[in-house]
């Protein structure tokens, strides 16, 4: 089949499948619809791809014509009534997307020539794509729908990508990886080379250390998140202030920062106390198994009293956020961080009159 469609949100893996079919690059022509917002710009991009294709190689002995990010595909917009005007896509650019795929169906590119489209989004189940299935090849790259899936497919990525550049991981390394970049896979090689350039021609796997020295949050990563949560798993009281002082300050700093910590303690108390009576992998039954494997790992750094203590100074501090605006809360956060991630200190007793109480 020399029609190509290629459907999927993450933009690096949509170029590597276009790629893959376009080859050397010889007689390439490309329209880039990822400006076009409006349905004139639209009708435009379309009418040159038309033209393109229907213009045959003349000089080259083949021609690939790719029309690419075309985001008003059916299924593409957010819908009628949803997000702004430039979201939505006219009757008539629709009408004319069906009497494209009408043509190329009725008449597909000859042998010496492809025609690739690509967009992050269309509804199989749409005339459009049921006309141009029989006469297509057919690239859907799909996003996982659960939460766990999606971490343990870009895990997936991670080890494969590094595995090409000739990387390894330490020990729950590749973990920590997903955690900060995410699974986006643009994001996912950029980060990978800058490691592989740090280590240059080191023989040595990739380190949790180096990953929070060198790599930076891919797309769709919050960065608080996880730097937090990470920190306080590690007990590291140091990394936990470094990783919130970006957001102090923030409105609604101080219920945020202690809603997070408090619930990530909590998941903690429930780990910690089912792991001490054997009970760890059904308490852990629903968590991607990598997520277990970090969870089970921090449960070292702490007793389940110390964490049950801490937990419950959070609660307290994030009811008094809530209903009080008086005092330095976000200073209450950071002294709650330093005694919690102190070894030693946390199982102390809430003492009166704390914060000048």
């Amino acid at each position: 089949m020399n029609l190509h469609v290629i459907i999927g949100e993450d933009d690096y893996l949509v170029a590597e499948a276009a790629k893959r079919i376009i080859g050397d690059g010889v007689g390439l022509e490309v329209v880039d619809s990822n400006t076009a917002t409006n349905e004139e710009l639209q009708l435009k991009d379309l009418r040159a791809v038309e033209e393109s294709i229907m213009t045959p190689p003349f000089f080259d002995p083949k021609k690939t014509t790719w029309w690419k990010n075309v985001h008003f595909l059916p299924g593409g917009g957010r819908g009628k009534g949803e997000g702004d005007s430039s979201s939505r896509v006219s009757e008539a650019v629709k009408e004319a997307l069906l009497a494209f795929a009408k043509r190329l169906a009725g008449a597909p590119p000859p042998d010496n020539q492809h025609v690739i489209l690509s967009g992050p989004k269309l509804l199989t189940t749409s005339v459009f794509a049921k006309t141009l299935a029989p006469c297509a090849e057919m690239i859907i790259f799909e996003k996982p729908k659960r939460a766990g899936d999606v971490a343990e497919e870009a895990l997936a990525r991670v080890l494969e990508r590094a595995e090409a550049m000739g990387l390894k991981f330490a020990p729950g390394a590749a973990e920590r990886f997903v955690a900060r970049v995410g699974g986006d896979t643009r994001s996912i090689v950029n980060e990978l080379g800058k490691l592989r350039d740090y280590l240059g021609g080191e023989k040595r796997a990739i380190a949790g250390a180096d990953i929070d020295e060198l790599t930076s949050p891919g797309v769709g990563v919050e960065p608080v998140m996880w730097a937090v949560t990470d920190a306080i798993s590690a007990r590291d009281a140091a990394r936990a202030l470094q990783a919130v002082a970006p957001f102090e300050g923030e409105n609604g700093y101080a219920v945020m920062m202690t809603t997070l910590v408090e619930k990530h303690l909590r998941q903690l108390v429930e780990l910690k106390a089912a792991a001490e009576v054997g009970q760890f992998d059904a308490a852990a039954a629903n968590m991607p198994p990598w997520a277990a494997r970090k969870m089970q790992g921090a449960l070292r750094n702490w007793t389940l009293n110390e964490l049950r203590v801490s937990r419950m100074r959070f609660l307290a501090l994030r009811e008094r956020c809530v209903v009080s605006s008086g005092g330095n809360l976000d200073a209450a956060v950071t002294i709650e961080l330093v005694r919690a991630l102190s070894r030693g200190t946390a199982a102390r007793p809430a003492q009166k009159n704390s914060y000048g109480k």
